[in-house]
């Protein structure tokens, strides 16, 4: 891997004072504010990397235990997904990361000229790859210790399944890349905690009231219906992750961090590139 220095905070040109509560970033903030953290995303060592997608799927499954045990509880489909977002503040508290989260920040740093795309290739393969291996440990310690929720989760996953691979997943899960993509630049326009959990609770609701077709969630709930007992194999799993994967990364980096990028404006990005470029040869 190839050496990425770290920007000299005096490199960088003054952030436009803001005009409104203080504890919330403007664009141009925000969006150095993506550059720093998407660095030190993509140049994270192989052992830090894998660590942080684990314990993001674990994060994230506590959630689908959540929302397992009060939709098998009450029936009731949307207070279960009142539940669910225990695992998304587990993972805005905790610093951990899914595949999703990973399509505004890291890509903010590639643009910016601080990483490579091939850093930001291995931060998505291996943070899916452990967010996935980290879900089916979860999905089977969930199964062990509450096997009667291996039905609500049958019941949860053929959200995903009936539909079959078409026009109405693939729209689904455009929207379940968008929704975390909008959370995770809502995350980074702000400084206040309070605001932070308000947003990771309410689009992670969101996600899932639709529900909607998201890669690691989605994943979880089936996992949990496969060690069940349920009647679909791993074949209909690795086809639903797959495209789920694919809406999720397009929907994200298409349809939100591009049009964030143009917010952001080409003056704000080409100083960025600017300055990475003379610290690098500074």
């Amino acid at each position: 891997m190839s050496e990425t220095r770290s920007i000299r905070p005096e490199a960088r040109s003054e952030r436009r004072e803001i005009d409104r509560d203080p504890s919330v970033e403007n664009v141009p903030a925000a969006f150095e504010r993506a550059i720093d953290e998407g660095t030190e995303r993509c140049t994270r060592g192989w052992l830090a990397l894998v660590a942080t997608g684990a314990v993001g799927g674990f994060d994230v499954g506590v959630g689908v235990l959540a929302l397992l045990v009060v939709r098998e509880a009450t029936g009731s489909v949307l207070l279960g997904a009142l539940a669910f977002p225990v695992g998304f503040i587990a993972l805005t508290l905790g610093n951990s990361e899914l595949f999703t989260e990973n399509f505004f920040v890291p890509v903010a740093a590639v643009i910016a000229r601080r990483v490579r795309m091939r850093q930001l290739a291995r931060l998505w393969v291996v943070t899916l790859v452990a967010n996935i291996v980290a879900g089916w440990i979860v999905a089977c310690l969930i199964v062990t210790a509450l096997p009667d929720l291996a039905v609500t989760a049958s019941e949860a996953s053929a959200d995903y399944l009936d539909a079959g691979i078409g026009t109405t997943f693939a729209a689904s899960a455009l929207l379940g890349g968008m929704v975390i993509t909008l959370m995770t630049w809502l995350l980074h326009s702000t400084q206040s905690m309070p605001a932070k959990l308000v947003a990771a609770y309410s689009l992670a609701f969101v996600l899932v009231a639709g529900p909607l077709a998201h890669s690691i969630v989605g994943s979880i709930e089936l996992f949990v219906a496969l060690i069940g007992g349920a009647e679909f194999g791993y074949g209909d799993w690795l086809g639903f992750v797959s495209f789920a994967a694919l809406g999720n990364l397009i929907g994200g980096v298409g349809l939100v961090t591009t049009l964030r990028l143009v917010q952001v404006g080409g003056r704000e990005i080409a100083s960025e590139q600017a300055v990475t470029e003379g610290d690098r040869h500074g």
